[in-house]
């Protein structure tokens, strides 16, 4: 009797995976999100491009790179995470399966991450620098905290890998 009830429990657990999916749905929201703003900036941009001076067309090469790094992240966590948690996504032969999916782990997740907020930061600290002195409004104040969150962000990946790294190493080596 008790084992049936641990045997039912247990399969509740594993049932309860599926309680991830919503927030999957809304990812994928997320990123149409993203696509509409990334068209109407893009749009925006055409009709203004008679008065573009070089360093605003950068600019919003800048934030369509933005956009589009945004919107792999939240694809590679969809990915990644519901194959991971969820299930495993049956698309084995297919010719546009990207060669990551299936064996990317959590730790790998973790540093596609953390690699994607870093050169997100990058991109937005590029653009607060390229906007001094062309009309921006961003103070000393401003650009010290986000040149020093950009550099959380970058010494948080590098521990991060480092920690893996040393994680891996530690269950590779032999027993003492």
């Amino acid at each position: 009797m008790l084992k049936k009830l641990e045997r039912g429990f247990e399969n509740g657990l594993f049932a309860s995976r599926w309680l991830l999916v919503p927030f999957y749905v809304g990812l994928i929201a997320a990123i149409l999100v993203l696509a509409a703003v990334f068209i109407r900036t893009f749009l925006g941009s055409i009709v203004e491009i008679a008065t573009l001076s070089v360093e605003d067309a950068i600019l919003m090469v800048l934030t369509l790179l933005d956009l589009a790094l945004a919107a792999n992240l939240v694809l590679v966590v969809i990915l990644a995470g519901y194959e991971s948690f969820v299930s495993k996504i049956d698309t084995e032969g297919h010719e546009d399966r990207p060669a990551w999916m299936g064996t990317t782990t959590f730790a790998g997740l973790k540093l596609k991450l953390y690699a994607s907020i870093v050169a997100i930061s990058g991109i937005q600290l590029l653009k607060l620098f390229m906007g001094i002195g062309h009309g921006s409004e961003i103070g000393p104040t401003e650009l010290m905290w986000a040149t020093i969150i950009h550099f959380t962000f970058v010494v948080t990946a590098v521990l991060s890998a480092l920690t893996d790294w040393l994680s891996s190493r530690a269950t590779k080596s032999p027993p003492a």
